[in-house]
């Protein structure tokens, strides 16, 4: 059962991490709450459906397909709806969750509600101390993490990334040493939804699909955010993995109250808030110095 716990912390934990770090650099950035983060995720991973199971594509190229396309499209959604509001809070909370839902719709007119599935990439699996670690489980932990070290890499070592930090830390300063806000912004923008459709893509194969699917995640996601720290990206990335493994913990530990996963890392979330209202890493803005 330890085992079977591990295996399900990182493979949740991985997959949170990775839509919680988009969600923060987007809001670090420009201060949007991107309510329709997860939809994102959602449109991915029906792009691969799509290609895979009624184009006849192969998973390989349709995974870098949908990634394209969906990220084109959350530059699109930046740059003609939410932009232009971006200095409203209010109008973007709406906007974005209006978003959101008229994705979900989309995918409801174009797929029905019916339960889909994409096949594997990697079939079988192999035994460890009893427990079964399948192929693909360790193919999207280890496409995960290269992706984690790869945004690290940009964010530590790349102009970009440094101006993406600069305007993290403090916009009016950074405005004043010359750096692009818009530009940085709609680059933040296109790396935060990349993330949310490569989340998508390789975690497709491992769940079922359906047009509510964005709506979980969007809350345990929310958590996570909250409970490392708005804007905090090592935060996000901490919390996730904790609330990985609480949900873990208490899909084996109890089985017939597994539906109580999301309350327990909610209420893990309420907690700590309630001990350090910033959060386990928060920041504090130039807005609030």
């Amino acid at each position: 059962m330890l085992l079977d716990i591990i295996v399900s912390g990182l493979i949740s934990g991985s997959m949170f991490a990775l839509l919680a770090i988009g969600f923060s650099l987007i809001f670090g950035v420009a201060r949007i709450v991107n309510i329709a983060h997860t939809a994102f995720y959602m449109i991915a991973a029906y792009c691969i459906f799509f290609f895979t199971q009624r184009m006849g594509v192969g998973p390989i190229p349709a995974m870098f397909m949908a990634i394209i396309i969906v990220t084109f499209l959350g530059l699109i959604a930046y740059r003609f709806f939410i932009e232009p509001i971006r200095e409203h809070e209010a109008a973007v909370l709406i906007g974005t969750i209006a978003l959101a839902i008229a994705m979900q719709e989309v995918m409801l007119l174009f797929f029905t509600g019916d339960f889909l599935s994409v096949p594997s990439l990697l079939e079988g699996f192999f035994s460890l101390m009893g427990v079964k670690i399948f192929f693909q489980q360790l193919l999207t932990f280890g496409a995960v993490l290269t992706i984690l070290i790869a945004l690290w890499l940009m964010l530590m070592k790349t102009r970009l990334g440094l101006a993406v930090r600069c305007m993290a830390e403090d916009r009016e300063v950074a405005n004043l040493m010359g750096i692009n806000e818009r530009r940085v912004a709609m680059a933040t923008m296109g790396i935060s939804v990349g993330l949310a459709a490569f989340t998508g893509a390789v975690v497709v194969p491992l769940t079922i699909l359906n047009p509510f699917m964005w709506m979980e995640p969007l809350i345990i996601m929310m958590a996570v955010v909250v409970l490392g720290g708005l804007g905090s990206l090592k935060g996000s990335f901490i919390g996730a993995y904790i609330l990985g493994f609480t949900e873990a913990l208490v899909v084996f530990l109890i089985p017939k109250g597994a539906f109580l996963k999301g309350s327990v890392a909610l209420s893990i979330m309420i907690l700590v808030l309630i001990i350090r209202p910033e959060g386990l890493f928060g920041i504090a803005f130039e807005e609030e110095r």
